[in-house]
């Protein structure tokens, strides 16, 4: 999937033309109740890759141009559910209305950036995204001047510093009132993602979940976005914009069905708002979420540099194992410093998760000690898909056993990860299995700025995650994730 993640300011008149003429400018925000909200997660229909390798490998790529983002970025609702489906290129996709009347527009989920922004307006423009399965089929937009309720937010409006620093704004608030040099309107924002990007400008619009309404959403109004999937982004992170900050959400869940049902209209896993913060019989295992020890609170606007890790969920892995055996990984990878580098978050908008050279490396080590004299590296694999460690598989049919991989966190729990979910077969010459974890970055023996290790949506895949914002710990139990 794509690489969301770091926010930047820009000053485009272009944006300005587009969207002003559409927009009153918004007032203050609402509240919202603690109902359960179930919403399906649904996918959009692409067509399929003719190589199956070059998909691989597309995935691959994004996975690491995601990471390298999340590593260096600038910047209360009834019970609902909803259907939540997966894409051929990696993502996990809901349905969302705003407006009034309501305008459907589909939005990728991303627990690792905090915006949600949507296509916007007829003139949006879209360069190289993603299109459905008809190629000539047009991007689903939402249309402000089709909204009774779409409001520009002001430049004096406290969310305005959601997304822009004080200091970039203090023009704005300190201006006098009867200066005709004074702006109005929140600046447009710029989004930049691994692959692509996407620009625009905050709206304050009415979100409508099952039967329930909220007021005062803010949403980013996007006219121009550069390889984007078809719809926009529903920012799930812990800023102070995501979606859970502004609907006051105690807890959120989502079951990512298996890829296996990839571009498959015809089944979903679910995301759900609120809900159950426990399970009765004790089948969710819990662990803590933990802060970036240099990130501020999470309703600190997300400036540039370290502190805008605090968007991501991290939690406290304790250790890997491989076949029963531990890993040895340095310690300095597994919790975050002094300096905010270092640590594992949880990020469903990464397909493959990603470790830093040192964690990965003795990772690979170990399933190769574990496979030798049975199975050999395949180094043409390798090459083709970009993924770190592949093995040819016997020419004839036999069963072949895979050390099992398991994550252990703080707090007792452990993810025993089925073989599907971190080995995927691979068609070629001769067919081989690759391990789906992608490496990059410094050499063995360093750290990297930010999380050393990111738990990708490739390894959820048929497990219920939820996310306990109210006490702070992130629950999961394996399950099948079709929606009933």
């Amino acid at each position: 999937m794509r690489s969301p993640q770091a926010m930047s300011l820009i000053c485009s008149p272009i944006l300005f033309s587009l969207i002003l003429p559409i927009y009153a400018v918004a007032g203050a925000p609402a509240g919202a109740g603690d109902t359960p909200i179930v919403v399906p997660l649904s996918r959009f229909l692409l067509p399929p890759r003719r190589d199956p390798l070059e998909r691989l490998a597309g995935i691959a790529s994004a996975s690491v141009l995601r990471a390298q983002l999340l590593k260096t970025p600038t910047t209360s609702l009834p019970s609902a559910r909803a259907p939540l489906s997966p894409h051929s290129y990696g993502g996990y996709s809901i349905n969302v209305s705003l407006g009034t009347p309501p305008q459907e527009i589909p939005l990728l989920v991303d627990t690792g950036s905090q915006l949600t922004w949507i296509p916007c307006t007829k003139n949006y423009l879209c360069r190289n995204c993603s299109s459905p399965a008809n190629p000539l089929a047009q991007i689903p937009t939402f249309l402000p001047k089709s909204s009774s309720t779409s409001k520009l937010i002001g430049c004096k409006n406290p969310k305005c510093g959601w997304i822009h620093s004080q200091e970039f704004l203090s023009h704005c608030r300190n201006c006098p009132s009867n200066s005709s040099d004074c702006p109005k309107i929140c600046p447009p924002y710029l989004i930049i993602y691994g692959s692509g990007s996407t620009a625009g400008l905050l709206l304050s619009e009415t979100l409508h979940f099952s039967s329930r309404t909220i007021a005062d959403f803010v949403v980013g109004c996007s006219v121009f976005s550069q390889r984007q999937p078809a719809g926009g982004i529903a920012g799930f992170g812990r800023g102070t914009s995501s979606l859970p900050s502004q609907l006051g959400l105690k807890r959120f869940s989502y079951c990512l069905i298996s890829r296996r049902f990839d571009d498959d209209p015809g089944e979903s896993g679910s995301l759900v708002l609120n809900g159950l913060p426990d399970s009765s019989d004790g089948s969710i295992r819990f662990t803590p979420l933990v802060r970036n020890p240099i990130s501020p609170p999470a309703s600190a606007d997300a400036a540039d540099g370290p502190s805008a890790f605090s968007v991501y969920y991290y939690i406290g892995l304790r250790k890997i194992t491989v076949g029963g055996k531990k890993v040895q990984i340095p310690y300095k990878a597994l919790a975050p410093g002094a300096d905010g580098n270092g640590g594992t978050i949880v990020d469903s908008g990464t397909t493959f998760t990603f470790m830093e050279p040192p964690v990965f490396e003795p990772v690979a080590a170990a399933f190769v000690a574990q496979v030798a004299g049975r199975l050999n590296r395949s180094g043409e694999v390798e090459g083709l898909t970009g993924l770190k460690l592949c093995f040819e598989l016997p020419e004839k049919a036999v069963e072949v056993s895979l050390p099992a991989l398991v994550f252990h966190f703080k707090g007792g729990a452990e993810m025993q990860l089925p073989v599907e979910n971190y080995f995927v077969l691979v068609g070629s010459s001769r067919p081989s299995i690759c391990l789906t974890v992608v490496s990059g970055g410094r050499a063995a023996g360093t750290v990297s700025r930010g999380p050393a290790i990111i738990l990708g949506s490739f390894q959820q895949q048929d497990f219920y995650m939820l996310y306990d914002l109210e006490r702070e710990r992130l629950g999961f139990r394996q399950q099948s994730c079709i929606a009933k």
